[in-house]
């Protein structure tokens, strides 16, 4: 017999999930504003580094918060999961697409968004596969 996923323990990890992916969207979308009004802090902002770390910080917590609920199981959220990721990582990793890289990074950090709201819409409802 299986229970309802309780949505308590694991709730926090979504929502830090969506707060870090949240985090990088602000980064990506107020850079250029930030750039513009404090050049020092534009050259630190800036800085591919600051990719690489929010990349390195945020997949291995959405891949465990993923794991704990059991949403890596239901299709659409794992799908928006690895796009939003993959996105991510290439965005901060590849030399090739550093032209569109604040591009790349939005569209990828509203898919690992998505992914853990609707993870965590689906976790406390108990469903099992979206």
């Amino acid at each position: 017999m299986t229970t309802a996923p309780d949505p308590k323990p694991n709730s926090w990890m979504d929502a830090t999930a969506i707060g870090l992916s949240g985090l990088c969207l602000a980064h990506c979308l107020l850079l250029p504003f930030a750039v513009a009004a404090l050049p020092v802090l534009g050259q630190v902002a800036g800085d591919h580094l600051v990719h690489q770390v929010l990349i390195l910080m945020a997949a291995p917590l959405s891949i465990w918060a993923l794991h704990r609920t059991g949403g890596w199981k239901k299709p659409l959220v794992a799908a928006l999961a690895v796009i939003g990721l993959g996105l991510l990582a290439a965005a901060a990793f590849v030399p090739v697409v550093a032209a569109h890289e604040t591009l790349i990074s939005i569209i990828g950090a509203v898919f690992v968004a998505g992914a853990h709201y609707l993870n965590s819409r689906l976790h406390r409802r108990g469903h099992k596969h979206a």
